[in-house]
């Protein structure tokens, strides 16, 4: 019981519990955004009044394509939502915090015959064998 209680209380588990139950929740707001508020909108401008409504039947078989729709339309705001609001905010702010870069000095050239890269001391090519000028 004392490994399963450590398992348990372990801050990633709670992390990840929170983000399901919150995600759930607003996986909920969104989907009444599209279905109550964006939906009719967009279905407005065609002429029907929602889009669940949309179907069509081949062989007593009913396809739904305006829930399609729905789900789509939720789908692509909340894909939205979450790379303004979520993705880049947080690459903003990790890139603040990370340490600048030095520029790093070539340690390799180019062989004027093959184009292989040799090192900068080397005074000959280790691919092709030409005798390359010493660097100074």
């Amino acid at each position: 019981m004392k490994g399963f209680r450590d398992f348990i209380l372990r801050g990633n588990v709670v992390d990840l519990a929170i983000a399901v139950v919150i995600g759930a929740a607003f996986g909920a707001i969104v989907t009444a955004f599209v279905k109550d508020l964006v939906t009719p909108l967009i279905a407005a401008i065609g002429g029907q009044p929602d889009f669940s409504g949309i179907y069509f039947t081949i062989n007593n078989s009913k396809f739904l394509i305006g829930d399609f729709i729905n789900t789509l339309i939720s789908f692509l705001i909340i894909a939205a939502v979450i790379y303004f609001f979520v993705v880049l905010p947080v690459n903003r702010l990790m890139a603040r915090f990370k340490p600048a870069v030095a520029p790093t000095e070539e340690t390799t050239r180019e062989c004027p015959f093959c184009t292989s890269k040799v090192s900068k001391a080397a005074t000959r090519c280790a691919y092709c064998t030409s005798q390359l000028e010493a660097l100074g």
